[in-house]
């Protein structure tokens, strides 16, 4: 009864003729900052000092499986508003140390009910953290996984090293589907380190596209940059309104959000900013007035929204609820909100 109601919702939301008795199929994809998914042991060659028991944080092992029991129980509800007891096929994520974190991460029960497993390769990042990606067998089926360095054309500070893009090949209701994952330079590097980023992504995105025009693409990450930055608007060409997308731009649903609406997934100093996003190939669009769903196309997105995702009191009130804040442990979630796009499949 309940696939049953999301059918017949889905078929009026879409417009389409309940009547014509098609069934549709609805995947959910997300992208979540873990923000600083530290275990308690050093990494060899790592700046991972803060998050010992002996650093700043005073890391422990009290306070990392809080953490790993927080973070999995939002990715758990991600993508659980439209898909109830189904969630997201697949998540990327950033800011994670290495495979044990992730082996911890996704033994958590209510990750561990959906069997869900990761896909990662360490990184060459000082910090030592990296970009992942987590799914459901069920709903994705990976078909090859490498990490494309970043490349620094100036070798001149760390930046150069810097997080690479997770590219994931899989299988996603029956087509070709690519995820890269990101986490580009932060806002102290300056814009160019992200513009060196975006234009990476792009040449990344195309020779993908060469190698199978079919293969249906999603860039998501931290990206440090909102949908209106150059790197995003014009290197990357993630465009704001799907009547803009040309055969070698991409779809950018979160423009508005930020624009129109003044959402954000994170605030400094009290205006909003979007730096998590999803974006996509063309081939992943209907334009407008068509409503062809004979293969997976986007349906909608949001930023995941939960209570006890924001500080309930206190001079943050209203803020995200950060594991620590001006050296308090507030056992929180991150700094960042998720993401979630939907898409849709016609059933034959």
């Amino acid at each position: 009864m309940k696939r049953q109601s999301i059918l017949l919702a889905l078929a009026c939301l879409l417009c389409l003729p309940v009547m014509a008795q098609k069934t549709y199929s609805v995947y959910a994809v997300g992208f979540y900052n873990q923000e600083n998914l530290f275990d308690c042991i050093h990494d060899e060659g790592k700046n991972d000092y803060e998050f010992l028991p002996s650093g700043s944080y005073k890391w422990d092992e009290l306070k990392y499986t809080h953490k790993l029991r927080n973070m999995a129980k939002v990715l758990a509800e991600m993508g659980t508003d439209k898909l109830p007891g189904v969630g997201c096929a697949f998540i990327g994520l950033s800011e994670v140390e290495n495979a044990h974190v992730l082996t911890d991460l996704v033994a958590q029960e209510p990750l561990k009910a959906r069997d869900f497993r990761f896909c990662h390769i360490e990184g060459s990042d000082e910090r030592g953290i990296d970009c992942a990606l987590i799914y459901n067998p069920s709903l994705f089926t990976v078909r090859d996984v490498k990490l494309v360095p970043y490349v620094q054309s100036l070798k001149k500070d760390s930046a150069y090293h810097t997080r690479g893009f997770l590219t994931v090949s899989g299988t996603l209701a029956g087509e070709h589907v690519t995820a890269v994952v990101c986490h580009w330079p932060s806002r102290y590097s300056g814009s160019f380190y992200r513009e060196q980023g975006a234009s990476q992504v792009k040449a990344l995105k195309d020779s993908l596209l060469a190698d199978d025009p079919d293969c249906k693409i999603l860039v998501m990450g931290d990206m440090n940059d909102d949908p209106t930055n150059k790197s995003m608007h014009e290197v990357l060409s993630a465009k704001e309104e799907v009547d803009m997308v040309g055969p070698g731009d991409m779809y950018n649903p979160w423009y508005n959000l930020l624009v129109k609406q003044g959402q954000g997934t994170l605030t400094y100093e009290g205006s909003p900013n979007l730096f998590d996003q999803i974006v996509m190939t063309p081939n992943l669009l209907n334009k407008k007035g068509q409503r062809d769903y004979s293969t997976l196309k986007f349906w909608t997105n949001q930023i995941f929204r939960r209570d006890y995702l924001f500080q309930s009191e206190g001079p943050y009130k209203g803020s995200t609820k950060r594991t620590t804040a001006g050296g308090v442990w507030l056992d929180g979630y991150s700094d960042h909100l998720p993401v979630v796009a939907y898409f849709v499949k016609e059933q034959k």
